[in-house]
């Protein structure tokens, strides 16, 4: 088996308060929607899918939920995003040196709390 590509898929509670924050303000290209309820986005490097579900699935989102990770090629790109971001988005931490990994990012909070990470490793 040789996969061409991967999906991720996440419960979301409100898919056009969604696809807003994932198409309107990251800038991410809708890649395919399979109905009124799910999305798939391309982040350029593999794809996010989020589905409203009929059956009331709530969000893998909270402190120990999901986070949701976009890898930036330098941290100058990170604090460009960030200032990009930062007024049309819920910051939920700024830029910084992470204290336990490798990473300087920031952390945005999306319509379903879960955490989307714009990081560049570092070494």
């Amino acid at each position: 088996m040789k996969p061409y590509s991967s999906v991720v898929f996440f419960p979301c509670t409100d898919i056009a308060k969604t696809v807003h924050f994932y198409h309107d303000l990251l800038g991410l290209r809708i890649d395919s929607q399979q109905s009124d309820s799910l999305y798939i986005f391309d982040t350029g490097a593999g794809f996010w899918g989020f589905c409203q579900y009929k059956d009331g699935r709530p969000p893998l989102s909270g402190p120990q939920g999901a986070c949701l990770s976009v890898n930036l090629s330098s941290s100058e790109e990170v604090l460009e995003k960030y200032e990009e971001l930062k007024d049309r988005c819920t910051v939920f931490r700024g830029p910084a040196k992470h204290p336990d990994f490798p990473v300087f990012s920031f952390f945005l909070s999306d319509p379903d709390g879960y955490l989307v990470e714009f990081q560049n490793v570092q070494d």
